[in-house]
């Protein structure tokens, strides 16, 4: 009988102390987060994306009470960092931005991450690529530019950055949407790709709007399209390609991610925080001041975005040569 009332409280004992382990567990998942929260920019401080990231922490600080952390880590195109986050413990303290490039990046950079390491927390916008012909050329509309790269392909030369960077893989795509060939000319950065199309050294270009809107005024080029899904606020009477009959919407793509394995709680609180910080007035205010395109979009949405962008950008990265270490 003392055996088996032994038996009893030790059973017992152990029904408690798995229940008292799991109240724990519980306790650390309703605490997230109980310390500051880091945001990797891969790239260095100073540029768009930095500040960017910068305003959006602000506002998820306050949501959740704790400090969001913005830390740079630049270096290997950005792949040092997302690599750093998605090795990192999946516990939602360390999270990292992402943009078009990484699409690129995962398919032709041996150190590179790739999307399914990731859960996507929030989609923030995508600042939209163009596509503008040089004053010399006298194209002022999609369709004129069209006929005549139908007529002559190849013959028009685009500025354009790196093979693999947002505006390669807009002008990509954007020769797949037109049915046109462009001669795609690499230059280092946004500010070449300007002077490019304004010296005539190329005919066209497809950077963002606010690298050649203020040319675009002055008369010195003509934005064609946008390819957004919808008119640019700074460029409200120039179309969309889809308005123009050729879906596209491609350009700077911006979310925030965090490693695969993180709760679904948790990434739903990070979600809620950030979502409420991109949809603050002030928020808005600002970043539409500095020239960024806001639309968010929730974990679920997101996710299905950049997967169908991933989708997508493929077979281009694939002709361009782009795909060099894993494939699809």
């Amino acid at each position: 009988m003392g055996e088996h009332l032994m038996r009893l409280k030790k059973l017992a004992a152990l029904a408690l102390s798995v229940a008292l382990l799991g109240l724990a567990g519980a306790g650390t998942a309703a605490a997230f987060p109980d310390k500051p929260v880091t945001l990797v920019v891969p790239w260095p401080a100073g540029g768009g994306s930095d500040t960017l990231m910068r305003m959006i922490a602000e506002g998820a600080t306050s949501s959740l009470g704790q400090p969001v952390v913005v830390v740079n880590k630049p270096g290997a195109g950005g792949s040092l960092g997302l690599r750093e986050v998605a090795e990192s413990p999946p516990d939602g303290y360390t999270m990292s931005m992402v943009a078009t490039g990484f699409i690129a990046e995962q398919y032709g950079n041996p150190n590179s991450p790739t999307l399914d390491q990731y859960k996507v927390v929030a989609f923030i916008g995508v600042d939209p690529a163009i596509i503008a012909a040089g004053r010399d050329t006298g194209i002022k509309t999609l369709e004129q530019l069209v006929a005549e790269g139908k007529a002559e392909p190849g013959k028009l030369r685009n500025a354009n950055d790196q093979p693999g960077g947002t505006a390669f893989v807009a002008a990509s795509l954007m020769e797949i949407a037109l049915g046109i060939d462009l001669t795609l000319v690499p230059y280092q950065g946004s500010a070449p790709v300007v002077q490019a199309i304004l010296s005539g050294e190329t005919q066209t270009a497809t950077p963002s709007v606010t690298d050649l809107i203020a040319q675009h005024k002055a008369g010195e080029v003509t934005i064609l399209a946008v390819a957004g899904a919808e008119r640019h606020f700074m460029a409200p009477d120039i179309p969309t390609f889809t308005e123009a009959g050729f879906p596209l919407v491609t350009g700077t793509v911006r979310a925030i991610v965090v490693p695969a394995q993180t709760p679904d709680d948790v990434v739903a609180k990070l979600e809620a925080a950030i979502m409420t910080a991109l949809s603050d007035e002030d928020f808005k205010k600002r970043a539409t001041a500095a020239g960024f395109s806001i639309a968010p979009l929730g974990s679920a949405d997101a996710t299905a975005f950049l997967k169908k962008m991933d989708e997508d950008m493929y077979p281009v990265l694939l002709e361009a040569g782009l795909v060099k270490v894993r494939q699809k």
